[in-house]
């Protein structure tokens, strides 16, 4: 509100400081008459003004109570790490349920809480999925939790909003609130190994992956991949996208990604890996079969 007055007044008051093309002289009567319409309508604004932030103040206290008292009971719990750039989630072992790791994005229950413990592990980050709750920073060294709970079935985008480097702005994850028994199938799914493949580039693609530095920062359970530098591929190609939010999941992009992904994604951390096309090829192509 208060930057469309500004602009007004500029706009209306451009031709009036003898710079415009009329060149008339300021407009001084202001110094010797009231201004009554004028007066009238910068109180009526800063009421204005008043009464929204009241507005926005009560409703944000309204909303913080109610996601305080939702219950908590069997709730998943999650462990999110936030790291230059890209997101980290280990889910917990519960209920018969074994633990599981990925990257980038959450899956949760309709209408069970989630409780996330948020970690940094360079500079602070700010976890934030605005249709779910409000932001939390991650602090290093320090732990913090947030809950949240996801009524109805949806995929809901998440940002860092806390600014942490260069790639800040292409920080982001996505939550999929998932029912509760696609959500039970997909825990299923992700806590099984890489799927074994019998096709032969694939698998020349699987020993390019391990010979290389790829298998140095990132794993993938059932191979001989275990980096810890770099998010968890084992189930990759069920994810939607890659390099946090940054591409479309395909295998395209994948490959484009391999490349050169400093220019896909400037300042990334990932470093290029030199291998052939050939090779290259051959990982896109071993990496598609990890469903």
């Amino acid at each position: 509100m208060v930057l469309l007055a500004t602009l007004v007044a500029l706009v209306r008051n451009r031709d009036r400081d003898g710079q415009g093309p009329s060149k008339h002289a300021p407009d001084l009567a202001a110094l010797t008459q009231p201004e009554v319409r004028t007066r009238r309508l910068v109180i009526g604004a800063s009421a204005l003004s008043v009464i929204v932030l009241v507005g926005l103040i009560v409703a944000d206290v309204l909303t913080d109570r109610a996601l305080s008292m939702l219950p908590v009971n069997e709730p998943v719990r999650i462990d999110m790490v936030g790291a230059q750039w890209w997101w980290q989630a280990s889910y917990q072992a519960a209920n018969g349920q074994p633990g599981l790791v990925t990257a980038n994005e959450l899956h949760v229950p309709v209408g069970r809480p989630v409780i996330v413990s948020l970690q940094a592990s360079d500079v602070i980050h700010s976890f934030w999925v605005p249709s779910l709750h409000g932001k939390k920073d991650m602090l290093p060294g320090m732990d913090t939790t947030i809950e949240f709970r996801a009524d109805r079935e949806g995929v809901y985008r998440g940002q860092c909003a806390e600014f942490c480097g260069a790639e800040h702005a292409l920080m982001a994850m996505l939550v999929i609130a998932d029912p509760p028994e696609q959500y039970a199938a997909w825990v299923a799914q992700q806590s099984q190994p890489a799927a074994a493949t019998t096709d032969a580039i694939a698998l020349h693609g699987r020993d390019t992956f391990e010979r290389a530095s790829c298998a140095n920062c990132h794993t993938v359970r059932g191979t001989g991949a275990a980096g810890t530098n770099g998010p968890d591929l084992t189930h990759l190609m069920s994810r939607k996208t890659i390099a946090a939010g940054v591409l479309t999941n395909t295998p395209q992009n994948l490959a484009a990604w391999i490349r050169n992904p400093d220019a896909q994604k400037p300042g990334t951390t990932m470093p290029t890996v030199p291998l052939s096309d050939a090779d290259r090829l051959a990982v896109v192509r071993w990496l598609t079969t990890l469903q």
